[in-house]
């Protein structure tokens, strides 16, 4: 029988590691958890993979030909990427794992180190950075009053009908707290990732939600484009 398919809608992690059994060893038992699993062999290519991909948890190996684990997490931590990063290195001094926290990972494992372990911090990563923050209820801006939760909207005294899925998005903007939500991030938990294949779904709701709430839709005041990543509420413009 052939292998099944692999996972579609489970967070995707990207695997940065040059040694290649275990790159495959670290992506099979990644894929048999139902993760989603983006590989890169050296630390330039992971690093752009990082930016393209914005996958939803690194896991990176330190000893890597072209750039290596600490400037690579570094460069990701400038640019304001704030994936969780779990460093993976046969370096076990204190040092080194001092270098690799200090440059913004948020966990480390020291080789070898058992598959449930690992999968053991991966769930933990991946549960600290989806924890929901205060949960909105209500949104405002401008004119706009949008209630989240019995999923009325007004603009002025005009009433807004949105769809169930732009609320979704409202929300998950709202919650985002002024921080850019990724076009992946819209699909995976508004649609399921499955559901359309392509971004550009995330465009055609974005602008009609623009046109539905914002005073001039070709220049949105709050409902703002972040180029390369995806967009975020804006809610302090007036």
């Amino acid at each position: 029988m052939p292998p099944p398919d692999p996972p579609t809608t489970g967070p995707r992690i990207l695997v940065i590691e040059d040694e290649r059994p275990m790159r495959i060893a670290l992506e099979d038992a990644l894929t048999a958890e139902g993760y989603r699993v983006l590989t890169a062999a050296d630390g330039a290519a992971g690093l752009d993979r990082a930016l393209k991909e914005k996958p939803d948890l690194i896991l990176l190996d330190i000893m890597l030909p072209k750039l290596d684990g600490f400037a690579l997490c570094a460069e990701l931590r400038r640019l304001s990427v704030s994936v969780p990063i779990l460093m993976l290195t046969a370096k076990s001094q204190v040092e080194d794992r001092v270098t690799g926290l200090d440059a913004g990972a948020d966990d480390y494992l020291v080789k070898p180190f058992s598959t449930r372990e690992l999968l053991a911090r991966v769930r933990a990563l991946l549960r600290r950075a989806q924890q929901p923050g205060k949960t909105i209820r209500d949104l405002s801006f401008g004119t706009a009053r949008i209630d989240l939760v019995r999923q009325t909207a007004v603009r002025g005294r005009t009433v807004l009908h949105l769809t169930a899925r732009e609320f979704a998005m409202l929300r998950l903007l709202a919650e985002a707290d002024g921080q850019p939500v990724t076009r992946e991030r819209f699909l995976d938990v508004v649609w399921g990732y499955t559901a359309f294949p392509t971004t550009r779904t995330i465009d055609n709701h974005i602008a009609a939600l623009r046109a539905k709430l914002e005073p001039d839709p070709v220049h949105p005041r709050y409902l703002k484009t972040v180029h390369g990543v995806g967009y975020r509420l804006e809610r302090e413009s007036e």
